[in-house]
């Protein structure tokens, strides 16, 4: 029997700096090498939010090759063809996207802004924490999916449903 297939995943977030960041992370670690995940924005905003890379360590996932980039990467030649695309703001998915090569199943996985939380450091930590554990949620239920046996509109379904929890 063939081993299963190794899927690529984009998230996409408007500034590419921390909600994207925290599911590239988790996805390439729960995924276990079935997953590649990538991330990138319409917007990107240049670097990564620091708290993004702290939550990521607190996590004990690596908090290294990480960078805020745009969009642009990913339907340039040589770019990684995806089989999933999710975007995991309500801006992002609101925004005209690229065409992107091949035919990638997509949804939206909306999650707060923490990088927008005004208050305590320690507020704003929460903040991340809560992203990461409700993009943690969402990739669980995904990586538990039976994704060869299901047709396309049931995949989609599925996929919608999950940005719901």
């Amino acid at each position: 029997m063939p081993p299963d297939p190794a899927y690529n995943v984009l998230f996409i977030c408007t500034g590419n700096s921390a909600r994207s960041i925290l599911a590239e992370g988790l996805l390439n670690e729960l995924g276990k090498g079935r997953f590649h995940a990538y991330s990138a924005g319409s917007t990107p905003k240049g670097e990564v939010h620091p708290l993004a890379l702290a939550t990521l360590k607190r996590l004990q996932l690596p908090t290294t090759g990480y960078r805020s980039k745009s969009w642009d990467e990913f339907v340039a030649p040589g770019a990684p063809v995806f089989d999933f695309i999710f975007t995991v703001c309500d801006n992002a998915a609101g925004e005209v996207c690229p065409l992107w090569p091949g035919t990638p199943v997509s949804a939206h996985w909306g999650v707060p802004d923490p990088a927008a939380v005004a208050g305590t450091e320690e507020q704003r930590r929460k903040a991340f924490h809560d992203a990461a554990l409700a993009l943690h949620r969402r990739i669980e239920l995904f990586l538990s999916l039976p994704l060869q046996r299901l047709d396309a509109m049931s995949l989609q379904r599925e996929l919608h449903g999950i940005g719901r929890r």
